[in-house]
């Protein structure tokens, strides 16, 4: 197994690329063929075969066009001595009002201005107003679509008060925005309260992200982006306000949430944080199983089938949560919730601690469901292990409407039918408690930097709990991604996420930047560079907030190697890599005996990898060679040579197990196996 210096690694290489493109993409493969012609004439070492003009190479090995370093963001990848970041904590109470399916809410914002920057105004994000008739979002989406609006929806925040306190204010609402300006700017160093109070209607299908579900024994509530959030100033756009449209997610400042919600009697409520009053909302059988899953690796029913009919029908009861250093908060409530749970040992750098994880869901998502606990405790133990140790207290995974969708602390997942979709989308979306929800990146802007990291991370954790076998996420066939890098309308993978085109997005967020970083550390890097540059980068940017090329300097920092090449080639651009081998000459040595061999190399397309390549031989022995990326900075045709030692060569075949994405293998070989 590689590991890290620290003891912690990814694991063994997966074969070929095995489980990158789950997340529903069907993607078409392109066959390979041989050929046997053996070509004569080749050129001197290293001459090219076509013109540089044709040659990818020389725009991809210039430098990188980065930002200027500075001392917020240093020329390594690191945040520099006078990094900042801004922060809001909240105490907020919230209502229920399951007839009307309705929630109503006050709050407190404490907001601490850390910048270097007096601010006249503060906004503020009011993403339920994309479910309100003639949102932006509504309007730029096809109706019914995963993102869109859904017909009659009476959606959308009512913010009845939103003020400063102490001073003067006015508030203005636009779109998926609101605006607060303030009558005296806050300073430097300053820190101010704001009160709110809104409620909104719970839309039964909030763009793949929330909504409700009517089951046999009641209805499945799954809030989120629901609390009116600060939104993130920083030392790059300044005030974040790129509406909400619904495909690009979001993108806030760490803070405390204090949160009390009140539901009917009869529901069971799991959320971000962790539960202070257990003991006021449990009964004894229930709180006793609840404290003996917190010390059992083995799942603990603690709210049973049996006992969702027979729960108190009348009356409310409010459920409170404490969260520390996240950057949303979320939850879920049902009347015909089934909750299980245990835990799973976390090494953090004061000792051991325990994590609880929780399963929460319908009888509809029996029996499969009884399985989600023991697959959280996988996903949270392995990341922990091979990333950064997870930092919070709970982990809590819900059945409901929404397919896949991601908060601090709490996924929701839909997946009722089997074993390995239950598994496939579980993985993924604790998967993001890592990207972004500690590594803090701008999910408006680039998804890739979630959504692709969070798949590439997911081969290992498949690896993990398949073990031995194949039973990946996806496809296992390696050439997969190769069609839809053929396909028309290419985007590259840094376009912003919500103008991708529908299609794409799973291929652009999470399909090739996984594919990329995987082909990275197999066939670029090896294990051991790439997971010490990989896990600096999270350690450099766990509870803050990097951009794209804080991760491209972390990489080359810490790995020591140029990879700009790659990172234009793979993030930056949209073309394609097409190896072959163009002729293959062998000479004769004095003697008459077989001598030294060249072989030219082609890469076309826009798209440069290193080569590897099998040899073989008359007398049936054969050698692996390679060829780097570097070769291929001022030539489009490269000629290796070496002395095969009197044997007679009868074949080359580039890329024998067929690891890199080629989009045309029939000319990956020369001769006859």
């Amino acid at each position: 197994m590689a590991k890290l210096a620290n003891g912690r690694g990814f694991g063994s290489r997966v074969n070929g690329l095995a489980g990158l493109l789950a997340i529903g993409l069907a993607l078409a493969g392109c066959a390979s063929s041989n050929t046997g012609d053996r070509l004569k004439g080749g050129p001197a070492e290293g001459a090219p075969l076509a013109s540089r003009e044709r040659n990818p190479g020389t725009a991809l090995f210039t430098p990188m066009d980065l930002p200027p370093a500075s001392e917020v963001r240093l020329g390594s990848g690191a945040p520099g001595p006078a990094y900042w970041q801004q922060r809001a904590d909240y105490v907020i109470d919230a209502l229920l009002d399951a007839a009307a399916r309705r929630i109503s809410a006050t709050g407190t914002v404490t907001y601490r201005n850390n910048s270097p920057h007096e601010l006249d105004y503060v906004w503020v994000h009011l993403e339920q107003n994309l479910f309100a008739e003639g949102s932006a979002g509504s309007l730029s989406k096809p109706m019914g679509s995963r993102f869109g609006q859904r017909e009659g929806v009476d959606g959308g925040l009512t913010v009845t008060r939103m003020e400063a306190s102490g001073q003067a204010s006015s508030w203005h609402e636009h779109g998926t925005l609101g605006r607060l300006d303030l009558e005296r700017p806050m300073q430097p160093g300053e820190t101010i309260e704001i009160e709110m109070a809104w409620s909104f209607n719970v839309p039964p299908y909030g763009a793949d992200r929330m909504g409700t579900e009517d089951v046999e024994q009641g209805v499945v509530y799954e809030i989120a982006q629901w609390i009116p959030l600060i939104a993130k100033y920083d030392d790059i756009d300044g005030w974040n306000t790129l509406e909400y449209l619904g495909q690009g997610e979001f993108y806030t400042d760490f803070g405390r949430f204090e949160v009390r919600l009140t539901v009917p009697a009869n529901h069971v409520v799991g959320a971000t944080g962790e539960l202070v009053n257990a003991s006021a909302v449990l009964d004894s059988a229930q709180l006793a199983r609840y404290e003996q899953a917190k010390r059992s690796d083995d799942t603990v029913v603690i709210r049973g089938a049996d006992e969702v009919a027979s729960a108190p029908a009348s009356g409310t009861k409010t459920w409170q949560f404490v969260a520390n250093d996240v950057r949303a908060f979320a939850w879920a409530s049902s009347d015909a919730f089934i909750w299980d749970a245990a835990s799973v040992a976390v090494q953090r750098e004061g000792g051991e601690a325990r994590v609880l994880c929780q399963s929460l869901y319908p009888k509809e998502g029996q029996p499969l469901w009884e399985q989600s606990t023991q697959m959280t405790r996988h996903s949270i133990g392995f990341y922990s292990e091979t990333l950064y140790p997870y930092p919070w207290p709970s982990a809590i995974n819900v059945n409901g409407i929404v397919g896949g969708m991601e908060y601090p602390g709490i996924v929701f997942c839909r997946a009722r039918s089997n074993e390995q979709a239950l598994f496939g989308v579980t993985d993924h979306e604790f998967g993001h408690q890592w990207f972004p929800f500690i590594v803090n990146s701008d999910e408006r802007r680039h998804a890739w930097m979630d959504e692709g990291f969070n798949s590439f991370i997911n081969i290992y954790s498949n690896r993990g709990w398949w073990e031995d076998t194949e039973m990946f996420r996806g496809s296992r066939n390696p050439t997969d991604i190769t069609g839809r890098m053929v396909s028309e309308n290419q985007q590259c993978i840094v376009t912003r996420p919500d103008f991708i085109y529908g299609r794409n997005l799973g291929y652009l967020a999470y399909g090739k930047p996984a594919v990329g970083l995987y082909l990275l550390r197999e066939e670029v890097l090896g294990a051991e560079r790439f997971d010490r540059a990989f896990r600096a980068y999270v350690d450099r940017w766990a509870f803050k907030s990097p951009q794209p090329a804080d991760f491209f300097r972390t990489m080359e920092d810490v790995s020591g190697a140029d990879l700009g090449w790659f990172f234009k080639g793979w993030f930056y651009g949209t073309g394609t890599l097409d190896q072959g081998v163009a002729r293959v000459e062998q000479e004769r040595n004095e003697d008459g005996a077989p001598g030294w061999v060249r072989a030219t190399m082609t890469t076309t397309g826009g798209v440069v990898m290193p080569v590897e390549y099998e040899v073989g031989y008359a007398d049936g022995s054969s050698e692996r060679r390679t060829l780097p990326a570097e070769a291929w900075a001022t030539t489009d045709a490269w000629t290796a040579g070496w002395d095969a030692g009197g044997r007679r060569v009868k074949w080359v075949a580039i890329d024998p197990d067929e690891a890199m994405p080629d989009v045309n293998r029939s000319n990956n070989q020369w001769g006859r196996r």
